[in-house]
């Protein structure tokens, strides 16, 4: 693990720490991005990367963590140049960790009490402090995004009950309607780190399948844009969306 933080302290009373996965290989988008992570892939003449930290920033994000593994470098580089006066510190897996495993990673190198999540290569445009407020209010150890979806296969279903606890998560299957995990996270740190969860590990299958029935689990739902470039169709789709 190789840590590095530029850019001075914020209040922790104002400031928003964020994670953002940006470790992935993009092996379904191999003919756009033949040697890059697939957080760079280019979408409207800047890597979408650039995106994902333009929206968190909009949003109040001003510390930023990045859970990197594959090409990091490259990121790195992009990161140095593009903002040099961001406050971020990187984290860099020796050996795919898994999406549990990085996010893990990336807690033990912040002491805010909750974190956002955001993942390196989806762009849904939530309102975080509407998240993380909602998050707070409830005492939640995790609360999902949810993106109400019509007539799609891609995608599991996750219920939620009148109070907005997780109900249950549903396999991918063809649905008419439903509400899907939009890949944004507000976590509570010691709940998670609490749990002792193995180095290497799924996010989504061995701690939000596996916990939510006793762990304080929410879902927010919010119909406003998303985006997932890890189909080659919708990395085409989010180059004419973004422009």
């Amino acid at each position: 693990m190789i840590t590095e933080k530029k850019g001075p302290d914020t209040s922790p009373a104002t400031s928003l720490t964020c994670i953002i996965l940006a470790g992935g290989l993009g092996t379904r988008l191999r003919s756009a991005v033949p040697d890059l992570p697939k957080c760079m892939a280019p979408v409207a003449d800047k890597p979408f990367l650039q995106h994902v930290i333009d929206y968190a920033q909009k949003n109040g994000v001003t510390n930023f963590i990045f859970s990197l593994g594959y090409k990091h470098d490259a990121i790195e580089h992009f990161l140095q140049e593009k903002y040099p006066g961001l406050i971020y510190q990187s984290v860099i897996e020796k050996e795919p960790l898994g999406t549990g495993g990085g996010i893990q990673l990336a807690l033990q190198e912040t002491d805010a009490d909750d974190v956002l999540v955001l993942n390196g290569d989806t762009l849904f445009d939530v309102p975080l402090r509407t998240l993380i407020s909602f998050h707070r209010q409830h005492q939640s150890a995790c609360t999902l995004a949810l993106k109400p979806m019509k007539a799609f296969d891609r995608y599991g279903v996750v219920e939620i009950d009148e109070s907005q606890h997780i109900r249950a998560f549903n396999e991918k299957k063809y649905y008419e309607q439903g509400l899907i995990n939009g890949g944004v996270y507000a976590l509570n740190r010691k709940a998670i780190l609490d749990l002792q969860l193995p180095e290497k590990f799924s996010f989504e299958k061995d701690y939000l399948e596996k916990y939510y029935l006793s762990e304080r689990m929410f879902g927010l739902v919010e119909d406003s844009y998303f985006i997932d470039i890890g189909i080659p169709e919708d990395f085409e789709r989010a180059g004419r969306e973004l422009s």
